[in-house]
């Protein structure tokens, strides 16, 4: 309300084409772009495995998480949402995903997880916030269940009927008005940079998951299993190659063409030289008035 909610500070100085978007497209499902991404799994393969030697476990999904953080550090406008018909500059930088109770069985149940990332965080940070995470919420070295609020919350309002309805209308009349409490909003998944899923872990293929009218994500990215394509080396020798598609949806509303081209092409770059997120960025943009840090994890 008055320009501020818990997570986030309304922005005036927007492009006024930009900015008369949500009048045209009021939802994001109005306003979803679908993009495809493959990565070269072999030179990432050979990355992870190196860094495997070193004694640095990584996997793809840090990677691609962390070259995501890497982008909006250096493109804030990505990190925006829009509620109301209103524009406003994310306080915060987090990224939700699914996960399985128990990895190794698929029948498990599943529980979702959200992390707030700092933007100067290295591929080493986005990792270690990744498993200090996954480990709380599976309730690893405690012998319970690890239900997380997220969890308790759906199971509370599911048993007593029509009270789920109730509850999901109430957050989103307050949330119109940036009234819901800043503790609740960071418990919910749905009120993050980006989501991301990891079709691959289960065997499916990528998909271009919608964007939730619920809440204020932006983006949304799907990872799939690995693709084998005939390729023609610089030998002109043909060969197989491995590949790891990735499936992306953006609200376009959010910020220009030119803002989202510049973004991709820094993820892109750093997918492409995972490396380079192993130290952090020299400098960190930011919205005006909209600066936010996160603690480093204790090793």
């Amino acid at each position: 309300m008055f320009g501020r909610r818990p997570d986030g500070r309304r922005l005036k100085d927007v492009d006024p084409v930009v900015q008369i978007t949500p009048y045209l497209m009021p939802m994001r499902c109005d306003a979803q772009v679908f993009l495809e991404h493959k990565l070269d799994y072999e030179m990432l393969s050979r990355y992870i495995a190196k860094k495997g030697v070193e004694g640095e476990k990584i996997t793809f999904m840090q990677i691609i998480i962390a070259a995501y953080v890497r982008g909006v550090s250096q493109h804030p406008e990505i990190n925006r949402f829009i509620k109301n018909k209103q524009y406003f500059s994310r306080n915060n930088l987090s990224v939700s995903f699914t996960l399985l109770k128990d990895s190794q069985n698929h029948d498990s149940q599943e529980s979702v997880v959200r992390i707030e990332f700092d933007p100067t965080d290295t591929l080493f940070d986005v990792r270690d916030r990744m498993i200090a995470a996954i480990e709380a919420n599976r309730g690893e070295g405690t012998g319970e269940g690890g239900d997380v609020f997220i969890d308790k919350l759906a199971k509370g309002v599911l048993a007593v009927p029509g009270l789920a309805s109730i509850i999901v209308g109430l957050v989103r009349l307050l949330d119109r008005y940036g009234l819901v409490p800043g503790a609740f909003l960071k418990e919910l998944p749905f009120y993050s940079s980006m989501f991301i899923t990891n079709n691959a872990s289960i065997g499916l293929h990528h998909v271009w998951h919608h964007i939730y009218n619920f809440g204020n994500v932006g983006a949304f990215f799907g990872m799939g299993s690995i693709l084998k394509e005939a390729t023609v080396d610089a030998e002109g020798k043909a060969r197989m190659k491995r590949w790891l598609p990735i499936g992306v949806t953006v609200d376009e509303r959010i910020t220009s063409g030119a803002h989202y081209a510049a973004f991709f092409a820094d993820v892109v770059r750093s997918l492409n030289h995972p490396e380079l997120l192993e130290t952090a960025p020299e400098t960190v943009r930011y919205d005006p008035d909209v600066e936010y840090h996160v603690p480093k994890l204790k090793s």
